[in-house]
């Protein structure tokens, strides 16, 4: 019976894995969360996310509309246990045939704004982000080479934090104000706002350190964000601001970047830039780029290579590449030489 079973469970896995490779961006990418997340990790990451793209907080955005959608259908599915359990394993395509898609477990079509009203408990954005205590960010200004930009790269840097560790003895925690009623009199009373706090188990700041790994993607513009959420200072009974690294473009000896086109400068001689020439540049990625001619080049003449500029972020198009050409002049020339010259010029 083990042996027959074997060949399905292998049939079942291949399957998972097949379902998981065709899928799109996931929704624990979406959320920016592990697959093994827990409920109140992904609570706490939906949280900050709704509250970042809501469309009252971005007006006329399509692409924070559009995020704001996947958010919220991502949630809805990851704190359902048995719609998650079926995604885990099926994916969309297996959530869509088994619930429909972006639907409540009865079938009926879902609410992003229901979903996020009943999140936040009818409360406003502004009060919830009010009522949220949260650590400070930490905001890193990272030069990334042109090269990581133009195919991709992975930078190890060191971070430094503080980090909540145990410590002796306890503390007041989670204190709020409440409002009592006391008799000062018979049948005279008044009402005080009063503050009650839990007891609970000291803690202490420890600074400790470690490498991540900050991955740049082809195309990246400069002021573009790096988010690493909940890596920023922690907030004892609160939540740990976030880490944020803003892509700043590296100088670069041979190119400049202007958005998505490069300029670059080259030298050639005057009988080239008479006559003609023959070369070729390399690139970021050393491919040759031919920017040779046969007619005659200017003096701070600038050539177009179409396609040969930066990778846009998240396409498949790339900007163009502008090659200004500096004409090196002789020093002196002998009388002979001036001779020749005066002749071909007459």
């Amino acid at each position: 019976m083990a042996a027959r079973r074997a060949p399905l469970l292998v049939a079942v896995l291949l399957l998972h894995q097949t379902v998981s490779a065709l899928a799109g961006k996931s929704y624990y990418e979406i959320l920016q969360v592990s697959k093994g997340a827990s409920e109140d990790k992904i609570k706490r990451a939906y949280r900050k996310l709704a509250l970042k793209y809501h469309p009252d907080k971005n007006p006329n955005n399509e692409e924070a509309d559009r995020q704001f959608t996947e958010i919220n259908n991502a949630y809805e599915v990851l704190t359902n246990q048995e719609k998650r359990k079926v995604y885990d394993w099926y994916g969309e395509e297996g959530l869509e045939q088994s619930h429909g898609r972006h639907s409540d477990g009865d079938g009926h079509a879902m609410n992003i704004e229901h979903v996020f009203s009943n999140f936040f408990g009818g409360g406003s954005m502004e009060e919830e982000e009010e009522r949220t205590l949260k650590g400070d960010d930490v905001i890193v200004e990272l030069d990334a080479s042109l090269e990581d930009l133009y195919m991709g790269g992975s930078l190890k840097i060191w971070r430094e934090k503080n980090v909540i560790k145990p410590a002796p003895g306890n503390r007041r925690c989670k204190c709020r104000n409440e409002i009592r009623q006391r008799e000062i009199a018979p049948g005279v009373f008044y009402q005080m706002s009063e503050q009650v706090c839990d007891t609970c188990p000291n803690v202490k700041y420890v600074r400790e350190g470690d490498f991540i790994n900050v991955d740049i993607e082809k195309g990246m513009q400069d002021g573009q964000e790096i988010l690493f959420y909940e890596d920023g200072e922690p907030k004892i009974d609160g939540e740990s601001g976030d880490l944020k690294f803003n892509i700043r473009t590296a100088r670069h000896e041979r190119f400049r970047r202007e958005g998505n086109d490069l300029h670059t400068t080259v030298e050639i001689s005057l009988s080239e830039a008479l006559v003609g020439f023959e070369k070729n540049i390399k690139h970021l990625d050393n491919h040759a780029v031919e920017i040779g001619t046969k007619v005659i080049t200017k003096p701070k003449e600038v050539r177009k290579s179409e396609g040969e500029g930066m990778p846009l972020y998240h396409s498949n198009e790339k900007g163009d590449l502008y090659v200004i050409f500096e004409v090196v002049f002789p020093k002196d020339l002998t009388d002979d030489q001036k001779a020749k010259l005066m002749n071909i010029f007459i």
